[in-house]
């Protein structure tokens, strides 16, 4: 027995390759405690790398180097108060929240060393920095607890996770486990005011001598991320600095300010959390209209939820605001108040998330009062303080409600967050919504019920029969870094009449965490019929998108001879002789081939769209390999054409530029004024457009210097075609499908060097198709016959046009070459959406490299 693929040994001058160890057949499964509630057959306690230590399945199995960021320790086994000295930021002038008479970033960290200073109930820790390097302050407000009472609450806190069975049972979690509940601030940059009133609420909490708050501190944790996107704090921009919505970043993660929040959800398993956010008026607050993510324990988290926007809803009304003296209107529930549009579905935001991590109450507030964007511009800086301060008195108002709901409902919120685990671990079904399973909350119906069956369990099978191992290292470290448990099998096993070979990688469904873990790996659900306006995505599925591999079991007895792992095994790999062939399907691929391509080496590519790395490189392809995790096999290939060093021009979206880089090109950022200004061309290799870029406005000058330049041009979506139709270059007609249409689709690749072994789906937001293919033109891709719609939400526009099946069967992707000679690639679909879906990134890689 031993794992199929071979693996890198990461010594630059090695001329063998070396085969990893294989796990011992023979190994003894650990016994399971008398009240842990998992299989019996499954050893919990080793890592998958041979090089580390054996961890215990808890919250320290998770490598930080492997997730590839270092996280901060948040020192559980120290006492509270923790207190953390904070180095004040230099003072900014042009820090934005001054005008609206706000707190500004640099003004935090004293403020917080001021109430450290002030009472023993509170603690600061940086939970990680933001894109642009600024710190993320995690505040701990609660009674002081000495070293052993914090081991303690841990110990209770790791048992409703990991043994919620017998968490159920325990009196002394009912009687003394404090109910964490969680603030998030201002991760939309310029929505600020939740900040200003988490920091009023420590420093009232601080301060107060009451009984009343005596008894909450006593019984639960209340965590605060004072502000959770500071580089946007600081610009006024909702984004951060690396122009992400971080609102919209959860489940692909791809920025520190969410690994962070995602991280103290996984640390402190929060039972309740607020997210702050503005500005809709009145007052908005979830619980949403349908549909409702499928994967939820949506009974649980609907009771919970709608109970305590209740008491929100109150407490905002009482303050007295009305619209005729402030103009504010009265609070409203989406769930009660409104049809549909302000949905739950998408697990991207911050309060959709939550219910994963153990939340059973978990809402986006939003503000009254607009101050951003154009009014932020234009309202004279005395109406903008007026309206911030009524913000921040609103925000104050929901935060102080949620902790009187909590406290009130202490003992059956954290029953309800037992009890989400307990039916994930012992893979029970989940509880329709309806007037009898959701008592007290009015306006049930037929539209809200959303419910799923989870498989038996998902295999990410290696070596031979994995697509991509690079790629299933990636999804294996992700479900990880999500706290969903993963195995490895020490044996070849058969589940659902499929055998699997020994080193395959096993996602146990019955689990805890089941619910995050369906919602990245399965394929997800086609909900146009169920409703006719979403609030943003509505399909993702990280299991089809992503590159590896995965195999889904709806059914039959797990029976597998496993270890759990705390990160994927090493995916490296350097054939010992000959020429070496490196497969170009994968992000971290090109980034490779481009890193090769840096250092002057020769490298050519194939006829399907691989790279060709002379045997003299060997040196440059075993630091590849150890660096990125790719494998570069032995190959008489000779290839068809040389591969050169891109230097990209880009008009993109911030999502397509951090992908492009990803992908370790050089690239450019570019627009129309720029062009028009005088942008030299000189030493770029090719212009990628998508947004933001017209040939239709550049003037002549602009004009002649691009059609002179005979850079090889890369189109995405409406702004991509209508460059191509402007300037000339190939001839197509672009079709524009529903604009609001987004979602994973079936599609049908043609090989060669853009879609050669491209996975069977991509993604779409706004879709276009292409016909009229002219002469020399090529369909590389196309979509699905059929409804080429696996998963979202696409429907015909009002004219009947636009739709899924219109769609299918026509060009997804062509490619031409101009009468100038310069190739040109233009995508009608999303391959980098957002910087999510990895597997189908090489598309745009290879139509960038090919030329």
């Amino acid at each position: 027995m031993g794992i199929s693929r071979p693996v890198l040994v990461a010594t630059a001058a090695l001329a063998t390759a070396v085969l990893l160890a294989p796990v011992s057949a023979t190994a003894a499964p650990t016994a399971p405690k008398p009240s842990d509630d998992r299989h019996p057959l499954r050893d919990r306690g080793g890592s998958d790398s041979t090089l580390s230590p054996l961890a215990t399945f808890g919250k320290s199995r998770v490598s930080p180097e492997a997730l590839g960021q270092k996280h901060p320790s948040f020192h559980k086994e120290n006492a509270y108060p923790r207190r953390t000295a904070l180095k004040a930021p230099a003072t900014n002038p042009a820090d934005k929240s001054i005008k609206l008479g706000l707190i500004p970033y640099h003004s935090i960290a004293p403020k917080l060393n001021d109430l450290q200073r002030l009472s023993n109930r509170v603690s600061v820790e940086l939970a990680g920095k933001s894109a642009a390097g600024h710190d993320l302050y995690l505040v701990t407000v609660t009674e002081p607890e000495s070293s052993r009472e914090v081991r303690d609450q841990e110990r209770m806190r790791e048992q409703i996770e990991n043994s919620p069975a017998s968490a159920a049972r325990d009196r002394k979690i009912k009687s003394s486990y404090k109910t964490p509940i969680f603030i998030n601030n201002n991760i939309h940059g310029n929505e600020w005011e939740g900040t200003d009133a988490a920091l009023k609420l420590i420093e009232e909490l601080a301060k107060a001598k009451d009984s009343k708050t005596a008894g909450l501190l006593a019984k639960n944790r209340i965590y605060l991320n004072v502000t959770a996107n500071p580089d946007g704090r600081i610009a006024g921009t909702r984004p951060n600095s690396n122009g992400f919505d971080l609102n919209r970043d959860f489940i692909t993660a791809s920025q520190p300010e969410t690994r962070a929040i995602r991280q103290i959800a996984i640390d402190k398993q929060p039972a309740v959390m607020l997210d702050l956010h503005g500005y809709v008026n009145g007052t908005l607050i979830e619980p949403t209209t349908p549909p409702h993510g499928e994967n939820y324990e949506y009974d649980l988290f609907l009771k919970n939820s709608y109970a305590n926007a209740l008491g929100m809803e109150k407490a905002v009304n009482g303050l007295g605001y009305t619209a005729e003296k402030d103009g504010v209107l009265p609070a409203e529930i989406p769930f009660r108040d409104q049809a549909e549009g302000w949905d739950d579905w998408p697990p991207i935001f911050t309060p959709q998330y939550m219910p994963f991590q153990g939340a059973v109450a978990s809402h986006t507030i939003e503000f009254p009062m607009r101050v951003n964007n154009a009014s932020y511009e234009s309202l004279p800086v005395e109406e903008l303080r007026r309206r911030s301060a009524i913000n921040t008195d609103i925000a104050g108002a929901v935060m102080r409600s949620t902790l009187d709901y909590t406290q009130a409902n202490r003992t059956s919120v954290i029953a309800d967050q037992i009890e989400t685990f307990r039916r994930g671990a012992a893979g029970e079904a989940q509880r329709p919504i309806s007037s009898e399973t959701v008592p007290g909350v009015p306006g049930i119906g037929p539209e809200d019920v959303y419910t799923t069956t989870f498989p038996r369990a998902y295999v990410i099978p290696t070596g031979r029969d994995q697509r991509s191992s690079v790629a299933a290292g990636r999804l294996v470290d992700h479900l990880i870094a999500n706290d969903i448990r993963v195995e490895r099998a020490l044996l070849p096993f058969k589940l659902a009449g499929k055998v699997h070979p020994a080193g395959s990688y096993v996602v146990d469904m019955r689990q805890p965490k089941r619910g995050i873990a369906n919602v990245i790996l399965a394929e997800g659900r086609d909900i146009s019929p169920d409703v006719s306006a979403m609030y943003d995505i509505s399909g993702w599925s990280l299991g089809l998108l992503w590159g590896a591999t995965v195999h889904k079991a709806t059914s039959g007895d797990l029976r597998v001879i496993s270890r759990s792992v705390n990160s994927a095994g090493p995916t490296g790999y350097v054939a010992p002789i000959g020429d070496l062939k490196l497969r170009l399907d994968d992000p971290k691929e090109l980034a490779a081939v481009n890193a090769l391509l840096a250092q002057g080496v020769s490298v050519r590519r194939t006829a399907d769209g691989a790279a060709i790395v002379p045997a003299s490189a060997r040196k440059a392809a075993y630091t590849q390999a150890s660096r990125l995790g790719v494998s570069f096999n032995a190959t008489w290939d000779r290839g068809v054409a040389p591969l050169k060093r891109t230097k990209v021009a880009a008009s993109v979206t911030a999502g397509e530029l951090f992908a492009l880089r990803e992908m370790g090109f050089d690239v450019v950022p570019v627009s129309t004024a720029i062009l028009n200004a005088g942008y030299d061309w000189k030493g770029t290799d090719a212009l990628i457009v998508s947004t933001g870029l017209s040939f239709a406005t550049l003037n002549p000058a602009a004009r002649e210097a691009f059609t002179a330049s005979g850079v090889s041009v890369v189109g995405r979506g409406a702004g991509g075609a209508n460059f191509n139709a402007g300037a000339g270059l190939i001839p197509v007609t672009a079709v524009a499908g529903n604009g609001d249409a987004n979602g994973v689709v079936k599609v049908s690749n043609a090989g060669g060097a853009i879609t050669g072994g491209a996975p069977e789906h991509t993604f779409v937001y706004s879709p276009l198709w292409f016909t009229g293919l002219g002469s020399g033109v090529r369909a590389d891709q196309t979509y699905g016959t059929g409804n080429p719609l696996v998963s979202g939400h696409w429907r015909t526009t009002s004219s009947g046009t636009g739709g899924p099946t219109d769609a299918a069967g026509k060009a997804s992707i062509v490619s031409g070459t101009s009468a100038a000679g310069a190739p040109v690639v233009l995508f009608g679909t999303e391959p980098m959406f957002r910087d999510h879906p990895k597997g189908v990134f090489a598309q745009v890689g290879r139509a960038l490299l090919t030329r």
